[in-house]
């Protein structure tokens, strides 16, 4: 079984302005410290057996010494798009497109915070709590990236998860030792293009392997 997060910050969606960074405390994370797997798929053993996190894919937003912080991409929640905007009281513009875009089913990220939006998205503007991970993804909290979408005026490409998930020091290192999970530099089609029930396949044929033919024995690519 894999340890749950250390984090216990807790906010609402309604109040997606602070930042998405943990306030990590620095200590040795042991013999992986060195190895930084922002912008890669963490995808789950087929042998894990945990409720959360079996059989899915992580994307991995943040990583350094003192702990990581991602989100699931694969799990989707009984709310779409129009029940986020209704909840949290966006009106959107009647356009054909976005009314397709209420039907989006919104993602289960983790079990941090889980009340709380995170939104990876194409980086093609800036808002106000954006990180920018790689050159093709950025994750934004605030909720200003929402009202743009519901305006007809938000990056095309995007997903939104409700919670994170989140490793103390040293955690995610000891449960890739463990075998817990393979890694894989991140594809953004999978993440922006792909319906969710097909991410965990395309995320485990970067790797060149089937999971029926996996054993037990975790790698890195």
């Amino acid at each position: 079984m894999l340890k749950r997060s250390k984090f216990n910050k807790t906010a609402s969606i309604s109040d997606m302005s602070s930042s998405p960074h943990g306030p990590f405390a620095s200590s040795d994370a042991g013999t992986l410290a060195e190895f930084n797997l922002v912008n890669h798929f963490l995808i789950a053993m087929p042998s894990m057996l945990d409720p959360i996190f079996g059989g899915t894919v992580v994307y991995l937003c943040e990583h350094h010494a003192g702990g990581a912080l991602g989100v699931i991409i694969n799990k989707p929640t009984d709310m779409n798009m129009g029940m986020l905007f209704e909840r949290i009281a966006l009106d959107t513009e009647d356009e054909p497109q976005l009314a397709q875009l209420t039907e989006s089913p919104v993602m289960f990220g983790g079990p941090v915070q889980v009340e709380r939006g995170f939104v990876l998205h194409a980086p093609d503007a800036q808002y106000s709590s954006m990180i920018r991970v790689s050159d093709q993804i950025a994750l934004t909290t605030s909720k200003d990236v929402l009202e743009a979408v519901a305006l007809g005026e938000g990056p095309e490409r995007f997903l939104v998860t409700l919670g994170c998930a989140g490793w103390s020091a040293g955690q995610l290192e000891e449960e890739i030792l463990r075998n817990g999970w393979l890694t894989v530099s991140a594809d953004p089609d999978i993440i922006f293009d792909l319906p969710a029930e097909q991410r965990f396949g395309a995320a485990f044929a970067l790797l060149g392997v089937e999971p029926v033919k996996l054993s037990s024995q975790a790698g890195h690519a």
